[in-house]
């Protein structure tokens, strides 16, 4: 027969052990780009003033997060970017001939950790003056809200392991200092 202690310190741990699966919950993904203005493999016959970034959850922007640069090493004019949740606003004034380019992007996504990618498109004809002198240095600077700036899950499943391994050792400690049966 198993001593009515080791039931009880057992009997601890396995309650331990199905909090920590129940709260740890589901791995959580990385944001991810759900859609880009200009998008994915478009031919445009004028130049974009403005990029758009959309992403599945709200992100945050780390040093020089868009840079636009064309196949003979042509680099667009960037604005300061605006962040609303998950979608990311940039003035650009574009700089080139007809030709392939790549938006290449970076975000910070929820979790804290770094996603980044990039966006192909081509002009199909060289930039204008007009849209060669549009408005990529205005803007206003990303406001940073309660939500971009939160703490990581990680963070989070940290201190409830560390609260649930604080249960366990005062739970020991008061089983330890109880009179034997």
């Amino acid at each position: 027969m198993i001593p009515r202690r080791a039931r009880r310190v057992s009997g601890a741990v396995l309650a331990a052990l199905t909090g920590l699966v129940v709260l740890a919950g589901p791995a959580s993904a990385h944001t991810e780009l759900e859609s880009s203005s200009p998008a994915e493999g478009a031919a445009l016959d004028t130049a974009p003033t403005q990029v758009e970034l959309k992403f599945g959850e709200p992100v945050t922007l780390p040093p020089d997060p868009i840079a636009i640069d064309g196949r003979d090493g042509v680099k667009w004019k960037i604005g300061t970017p605006v962040v609303e949740g998950g979608v990311v606003t940039v003035p650009v004034t574009p700089a080139g001939s007809a030709q392939a380019y790549s938006l290449a992007w970076k975000v910070v996504a929820k979790d804290g950790d770094n996603v980044s990618g990039t966006v192909r498109f081509t002009l199909t004809a060289p930039v204008t003056k007009a849209a060669a002198t549009g408005s990529a240095a205005t803007g206003s600077p990303a406001p940073v809200t309660l939500e971009s700036a939160g703490i990581p899950k990680w963070v989070w499943v940290l201190v409830a392991v560390a609260g649930l391994l604080a249960v366990i050792v005062v739970g020991i400690r008061r089983l330890r200092g109880r009179p034997k049966d």
